[in-house]
């Protein structure tokens, strides 16, 4: 069971490792783009490529999907990124189902797992295992897996990793719960001290960038956004002109300064810097509305005259 990119690895995995698939659960095909022309979900596409069935139902509880289901006669489910489950579908299984989630749970439950992490500046996270129960991301924890965030990551880099080790994580726990070889473990007894940090979904207006806070942590929110769906911000010209821009790659200078927060300073012709409580926050790549993504010193060039500019 699962929709977008992040899941069709898993799924590959499971394939290629000789589980009997006997069938794959995602969301309906959706318009897309410009045109708006139904498009199927990743896992659909590669479930078609193999060759194995696919329900795609609008309603977890409608009669007809729970029948169809339950002729399937799986002996697990296997859930990564998909939508949360009635409890007559998780209990359907004889031996359950369970979710691989991109955190090192109970740390940063919720949607957005991989963008927290790094907002918040996290240098290591991972991927968990856990079955499905009543509360989401709650159930006993099957198996963990961590790994170092690089000062490099962003979030389009730490979900492409996450996704690929996940994979593995999902066929050594399904091959343990077949296998009868794993002891689940409550949540509650690996949460520890650590006070317990979430991951909520992102709203267009937590994705702002708020100028009034450290370098390094705007720094962060930024690359936690990147490549989608982007931090945003507002740039004001002098002409009262304001030009709505999503930031996808930056660079913090600590620096002590005297400079209004959020004004805008080019030194030369292709460094664009802004400044903040503690430095300087040197944009590398951006885009403003309606245009494609470009290098600050392409921004530069178009955009003409920038003195007395601010971003807010």
């Amino acid at each position: 069971m699962g929709t977008p990119e992040f899941a069709v690895p898993s799924l590959q995995a499971l394939v290629e490792n000789q589980f009997r698939v006997v069938g794959v659960v995602t969301a309906p095909d959706r318009p897309a783009g410009r045109g708006k022309k139904m498009t199927s979900s990743a896992v659909k596409l590669y479930a078609q490529q193999v060759g194995l069935p696919v329900l795609q139902p609008e309603n977890l509880k409608d009669e007809v999907f729970i029948r169809d289901l339950s002729q399937w006669k799986a002996d697990l489910q296997v859930v990564v990124a998909f939508r949360m489950l009635p409890e007559v579908v998780w209990n359907m299984p004889s031996l359950g189902t369970f979710n691989l989630h991109a955190s090192l749970l109970p740390q940063y439950r919720g949607a957005a797992p991989i963008n927290h992490a790094l907002i918040n500046g996290e240098r290591k996270t991972g991927a968990t295992t856990f079955f499905l129960d009543h509360q989401i991301d709650t159930g006993s924890i099957l198996m963990q897996k961590d790994i170092e965030i690089s000062a490099e990551d962003n979030a389009g880099s730490l979900h492409d990793k996450l996704m690929v080790m996940g994979a593995g994580l999902v066929v050594d726990t399904a091959k343990a719960i077949i296998e009868n070889n794993i002891i689940p473990i409550p949540q509650a007894a690996t949460s520890g001290e650590e006070p317990l940090k979430t991951a909520p979904k992102l709203s267009k207006a937590f994705c702002k960038i708020n100028w009034n806070q450290s370098g390094s942590t705007i720094h962060n929110f930024v690359r936690g956004l990147s490549p989608y769906p982007a931090a945003t911000t507002e740039l004001r010209k002098s002409n009262g002109e304001i030009i709505p821009v999503k930031i996808f790659d930056t660079t913090f200078i600590p620096q002590q300064h005297e400079f209004r927060i959020g004004s805008i300073h080019i030194p030369d012709k292709k460094t664009l810097l802004v400044a903040t409580l503690d430095g300087f926050i040197e944009i590398k790549s951006l885009q403003q509305a309606g245009k494609k993504a470009m290098k600050s010193e392409e921004f530069l060039r178009g955009i003409g005259d920038l003195g007395d500019c601010s971003l807010q």
